[in-house]
């Protein structure tokens, strides 16, 4: 299937999903290995977004190493990471970090604050969540402090399935405290523009590729962004359907991303 720009051309560069388009779980997805070396062997502009937030930026470029892919964190732009800049550059030290402690890595100058934060964050932290966790959170939100969600995805793919994702408890949050989330990763414009700047180019002229309508397909396009939804990872047809969103050109997998770059 050959996904063209509306121009009839390639896009110039590309924004690239990880989880559930490279790899789930610790399994690749076939042809996934082939695809970077493509896009490095063909100097395509591009960068990798992740939403992911159980693993710091070092940590993740292990598991990508250890799967055989061979992208380097100077290539990926986390939602952490971002989360980090944000405080960093409104000098916010002082956080209720609900993150798991090998994700408060790329938080190296927050300081954990349980009793007067000026920011709860709010990331993956799989079984750890309670209704006291919660209650706590609301209590600091109520008393003034920011939320801050490193993404707000509804559910993931886990490889036992779909799993519930932060985005629920985010909401309940928001609504209990009558306050809104800044929100870090994907679907942000605020985090689709930083991949821009990162790669060089204007929206038109790149294409994210995903498996979620929402974050990854919804969020590109709303900046002006192609969206290319690949049917891998959490996608499933009916669930997309519902979502309203119409992405610019679907793919089967990873593995036929380099078509686009073929003559026509």
């Amino acid at each position: 299937m050959k996904s063209r720009t509306g121009s009839g051309m390639p896009p110039k560069g590309l924004l690239l999903d990880l989880d559930g388009v490279f790899y789930v779980g610790g399994k690749t997805i076939p042809g996934a290995v082939e695809c970077v070396r493509f896009l490095h062997e063909h100097d395509i502009p591009h960068l990798y977004l992740t939403n992911t937030t159980t693993r710091s930026l070092a940590d993740l470029e292990k598991k990508l190493s250890g799967l055989g892919l061979a992208i380097p964190a100077d290539r990926i732009l986390s939602a952490p990471l971002a989360a980090a800049r944000y405080l960093e550059a409104r000098g916010i030290t002082r956080c209720q970090l609900l993150l798991r402690d090998r994700v408060k890595a790329d938080f190296a100058n927050v300081h954990e604050d349980e009793q007067h934060p000026e920011a709860v964050v709010i990331g993956d932290i799989g079984n750890a969540w309670s209704y006291e966790l919660l209650n706590r959170a609301f209590r600091h939100l109520v008393d003034g402090a920011m939320l801050i969600a490193l993404h707000h995805n509804r559910y993931w793919q886990a490889e036992d399935g779909l799993r519930l994702d932060i985005g629920a408890f985010v909401a309940a949050l928001e609504y209990a405290a009558n306050t809104e989330a800044v929100i870090m990763g994907k679907p942000s414009a605020a985090f689709f523009a930083t991949a821009l700047d990162g790669i060089g180019l204007p929206a038109g002229e790149v294409a994210m590729v995903g498996d979620d309508i929402e974050s990854d397909i919804g969020g590109a396009q709303a900046v002006g962004i192609h969206g290319i939804l690949v049917r891998t990872g959490k996608y499933r047809a009916e669930l997309a359907r519902r979502t309203g969103v119409q992405p610019d050109n679907e793919i089967e997998s990873i593995a036929d991303l380099p078509e686009l770059f073929a003559g026509p």
